[in-house]
C-alpha cells in the first residue's frame, strides 16, 4: 500500500523529484545527500513511526538492500545526523513544495472553492511541546502555579494556515511562534508571507475570537481581503450596539448539521473604533440535543454565536456565514486534533526550531498528499469498506513488512 501511495504521489505530484530539489545550508555536505534527509523524514512522518529512533532501527534491521533503500537512494542516516541536518534544510523550498501542491490541486479541480467563489484560509495556533526541564533559546516560557509555587514552563507553539474549500483542504503553511512574542505576531508574519507568494489562494480569513484583532484585520482587507471571527467579550462595545439593535432586526431560521438556527443579520456598526472600519454582526440562537450516556434521556443544548466580518450581505448570505463561522473549528477536528493523534506531530523529534520547523513542513506535506491520495487514488469501493486511519496503519504495515526484518533467535 505504501508503493502505491508512493507511486501515486510521484506520477500525479511529482514527489521524488520535488524533495531531491531541496537543498541545505551544510558548508561541506559529505556522504549524506540533502534527499537521503528529507526523504527518510517524509518516509518517517508518512508511515507515521513517530520517533527519528524508530525509522532508523527499522531500516537497520532490514534483511540487505529493500525498496525503501532503493527509494531513498541509499541507506537512511543515523537518527543524530538526521536530527542535525534537518535543522539546516532550507525551510523557503519546503514552503515552495507547499504552494506547489495547492496550485497542482487546482489546476487539477480537486480544490473547489467554499462558497460564492471564495476560499477561507483559517488561521489558529496550537501548541506542540511543554516541559519544565528541556529548554532552547528559541523556546517561549509561562509560569505555572504548582502546589504553592511557581514553576517555569518552556513550550513551543506555532501558528497553522488551513485552506478550506467547498471539496477538501490544504494545509497551507506555517509560522513558530518566537520569544517574547504573541500569537497574533506569528499570524501577521504568516498572513504576509501568503499575500506575497500566494495572494490568489484565499479570499476570506477567519478565526476564533483572538484573530479579531485590529491590525491583523486592517492588513487582512488592506490586501483586499475580508475577514470573520468569533466575536466575544473583548470587542464590548461592538455588541453592545448589537443588543441594542437586535429585537429590530427580522429573526432568518436555518436549519444546520440537525439544529435549528434563529439568526440575526445586521451590518453597519463603526463602534469598533480601532479597526477603522464599518463591520456586520450575525448571530444565531441555536438549539440541539444529545442523548447522555447516564441516563439515556435526550437533552436540549441551547447555545448562541456571535461573528464579526467585514463581507457584506452582498458578498455573503447569512447561511453562508452560519456554515463559515462554525466551519473555523475544521482546523480543531482535522488538522490538530488528527495530526497530534494520528501523525505524531507533537513529538518533539530535535530540540532546535528549525528542525522543528522543518519536520513538520514535510508533516503537511506527507498529509497533503495521503488526504487527496486517499480522496482519488483510491476505488471507491475499498474506500467505502474502511475508514481513513485503516488506510494509515497499512501504509505503515507495509512499510515493515518489505524490510524482511532478521532476528539472532530462532523462532520459538
Amino acid at each position: 500500500m505504501l508503493r502505491r501511495f508512493l507511486h501515486y504521489a510521484g506520477q500525479r505530484y511529482g514527489l521524488r523529484r520535488e524533495l531531491m530539489g531541496v537543498q541545505d545550508h551544510r558548508p561541506r555536505r559529505g556522504r549524506v545527500k540533502t534527499f537521503s534527509v528529507v526523504g527518510g523524514l517524509f518516509l518517517m512522518v508518512c508511515t507515521q513511526m513517530g520517533s527519528l529512533n524508530a525509522v532508523e532501527e527499522a531500516l537497520r534491521g532490514a534483511a540487505g538492500p529493500c525498496r525503501w533503500h532503493q527509494w531513498l537512494g541509499g541507506k537512511l542516516p543515523s537518527a543524530d545526523r538526521l536530527g542535525e541536518v534537518a535543522a539546516l534544510v532550507d525551510e523557503d523550498a519546503l514552503r515552495e513544495l507547499l504552494r506547489r501542491h495547492y496550485h497542482k490541486r487546482r489546476r487539477k479541480k480537486t480544490l473547489r472553492p467554499f462558497a460564492d467563489g471564495r476560499f477561507v484560509l483559517i488561521l489558529d495556533g496550537h501548541e506542540c511541546y511543554a516541559s519544565y526541564r528541556r529548554r532552547c533559546p528559541q523556546c517561549l516560557e509561562r509560569e505555572i502555579k504548582y502546589k504553592k509555587e511557581k514553576r517555569t514552563q518552556y513550550y513551543h507553539r506555532y501558528v497553522l494556515a488551513y485552506l478550506l474549500g467547498a471539496n477538501g483542504s490544504v494545509l497551507l503553511d506555517l509560522e513558530m511562534q518566537r520569544p517574547k512574542e504573541g500569537e497574533i505576531a506569528a499570524a501577521r508574519r504568516l498572513v504576509k508571507r501568503l499575500l506575497e507568494h500566494c495572494p490568489r489562494a484565499f479570499h476570506v480569513v477567519a478565526g476564533d475570537a483572538l484573530y479579531l484583532h485590529p491590525q491583523l484585520c486592517r492588513e487582512v482587507v488592506r490586501a483586499g481581503k475580508d475577514f470573520i471571527a468569533v466575536l466575544k467579550n473583548e470587542n464590548r462595545d461592538l455588541i453592545q450596539d448589537f443588543y441594542g439593535l437586535r429585537e429590530k432586526a427580522p429573526v432568518k431560521v436555518i436549519k444546520y448539521r440537525g439544529h435549528r438556527c434563529e439568526c440575526r443579520d445586521i451590518e453597519g456598526f463603526t463602534s469598533w473604533t480601532q479597526f477603522k472600519g464599518s463591520v456586520r454582526v450575525v448571530s444565531s440562537e441555536e438549539a440541539g440535543s444529545v442523548r447522555r450516556q447516564s441516563t439515556r434521556e435526550r437533552e436540549t443544548t441551547p447555545s448562541t454565536w456571535l461573528w464579526a466580518t467585514s463581507l457584506s450581505r452582498t458578498q455573503m448570505n447569512t447561511a453562508t456565514i452560519l456554515r463559515l463561522g462554525h466551519h473555523r473549528w475544521d482546523i480543531e477536528n482535522y488538522a490538530f486534533n488528527e495530526l497530534a493523534t494520528y501523525w505524531h506531530a507533537d513529538h518533539l523529534y530535535h530540540h532546535h526550531l528549525a528542525a522543528m520547523t522543518v519536520i513538520l513542513l514535510i508533516l503537511l506535506l506527507a498529509y497533503n498528499l495521503f488526504h487527496v491520495w486517499h480522496d482519488r487514488g483510491l476505488k471507491p469501493a475499498l474506500r467505502d469498506r474502511h475508514c481513513v486511519h485503516f488506510f494509515r496503519r497499512l501504509l505503515q504495515a507495509s512499510f515493515l513488512d518489505a524490510l524482511h526484518l532478521t532476528t539472532d533467535r530462532a523462532p520459538p
